[in-house]
């Protein structure tokens, strides 16, 4: 079966937030984040991509095509192509390296990691939230 795993930043300094990544062999960081910026400069997304590349973790931006505000609801937009397309090379990056999917939201069920992670568990995903 195979595995992904999600983390929200919510307000970790980055050593915590890239510590806790590498307790769980993450290889590649995929940020979901419709708009990658925050009020902390570590998660604003080039120091962040930066910050990821310093400690050995590739870091992907696909929150254009997985970002959480969608005009239509996210539950209407997992239906559409476009977010098919995003999940399969989200899938086929976790296949390849020890992956997980990260937004703001500390918990994934305040996020729009949950729509994402509920259809990646109906076929046949492990999900593993890193709280």
């Amino acid at each position: 079966m195979p595995v992904i795993f999600t983390i929200g930043t919510n307000s970790r300094s980055i050593e915590e937030f890239i510590n806790l990544l590498k307790e769980h062999q993450i290889r590649i960081l995929v940020d979901v984040r419709r708009f990658p910026t925050s009020r902390f400069e570590h998660f604003k997304k080039k120091n962040l991509s930066l910050s990821l590349e310093n400690s050995g973790i590739d870091y992907v931006y696909s929150g254009d095509a997985l970002g959480g505000f969608r005009e239509e609801g996210y539950q209407n937009y997992i239906k559409t192509e476009q977010f098919k397309k995003a999940l399969q090379v989200l899938k086929s990056i976790a296949r390849d390296k020890q992956a997980c999917i990260m937004c703001a939201e500390k918990e994934s069920s305040n996020c729009h990691r949950k729509f994402i992670t509920q259809v990646l568990s109906l076929q046949g995903w492990q999900i593993i939230d890193i709280v």
